[in-house]
């Protein structure tokens, strides 16, 4: 078997990266530089309400047919689950596309709990950093991902400022990213609320039009100035975002990120992932072409080794 030429195997590896760039990609109803749906549907999370009862978790989980828990959702012990010597709560995985943590906030009489979930971004960093067009902002709000189209570069993993997208690392054969995708294909779609604002024994969430729930949000922090932060959570952060909170305690006491700016994050990285899509279109070209150079030397060495027993 005669050997692959150097000529050979970087002309196939880029050939191979021109392939990923040129690769058909599905089309997104937003891209680029674009300022939402002012019409998109939303869900104004209230944390006064909340009580830790983990039904939103079991709703989501049975909605989407992911794995069982390894801990049920009867089970409160999870509250007390901390990772990174005790500094960091839960978060959604590829197993569990919303969790809930509860929060002990200084001068409180008793804790907050806090369902976190993909924020549905009304310009979602994910969605323009992908240079295959994986993502889709849908009219309804949602933001949806195609795992035929990803490529698996892990950028939006890099881009969301909510640190949500998950690589399903337990896939060995073409793992995809998972998130929450608002239960855009089996409700939202069909004007349904997600399946674990339906299930919320305790009315935390509500869902509807975006604007909306900006004006339900507003008025119930004006008639209860004693019992909510000002802030809502989400209206204007990184470009404003479909899932938005009000809370008693203060948002970066309950796992809300407060330091992120009004503007997306896309507009101060655009720099950055402008290069992106060139570096993680020839390294899979090039890890394959490794791979094949490996193979055929191994292959041209056992053929000789043979020779030279017989």
């Amino acid at each position: 078997m005669s050997k692959v030429s150097r000529r050979k195997f970087l002309a196939g590896s880029l050939a191979g990266g021109a392939a990923v760039v040129a690769a058909p990609a599905k089309k997104a109803l937003a891209a680029g530089n674009f300022s939402g749906f002012p019409d998109g549907m939303g869900v104004l999370v209230d944390l006064t309400r909340c009580v830790g009862c983990r039904s939103c978790e079991a709703a989501c989980n049975k909605e989407q047919n992911l794995p069982k828990p390894a801990v049920p959702f009867d089970d409160t012990s999870v509250f007390d689950l901390t990772f990174h010597h005790g500094t960091q709560k839960r978060r959604p995985d590829e197993n569990a596309y919303t969790v809930v943590n509860r929060y002990e906030p200084e001068g409180m009489d008793k804790p907050t709990y806090r369902k976190m979930q993909c924020m549905h971004c009304n310009e979602p960093s994910c969605l323009t950093s992908c240079f295959v067009k994986a993502y889709t902002k849908t009219d309804e709000g949602a933001v949806v991902y195609d795992e035929h189209v990803c490529v698996g570069c892990r950028t939006c993993m890099v881009a969301c400022p909510h640190n949500i997208p998950a690589y399903a690392y337990s896939k060995v054969i073409n793992p995809v990213v998972k998130k929450c995708i608002f239960c855009y294909d089996t409700r939202v779609s069909q004007g349904k609320p997600p399946a674990c604002v339906d299930i919320c024994p305790a009315q935390v969430m509500t869902f509807g039009k975006r604007k909306d729930l900006l004006k339900l949000a507003k008025a119930r922090i004006k008639r209860n100035p004693e019992k909510y932060q000002t802030e809502i959570y989400g209206e204007e952060t990184v470009g404003g975002s479909a899932w938005m909170y009000i809370s008693g305690a203060p948002l970066d006491e309950v796992g809300c990120d407060t330091s992120l700016p009004k503007e997306p994050i896309i507009s101060n990285v655009k720099g950055f992932l402008g290069v992106v899509p060139m570096v993680l279109s020839i390294w899979p070209a090039l890890f394959t072409g490794f791979h094949l150079l490996a193979t055929k030397n191994k292959d041209h060495h056992d053929s000789h080794h043979a020779e030279g027993e017989e």
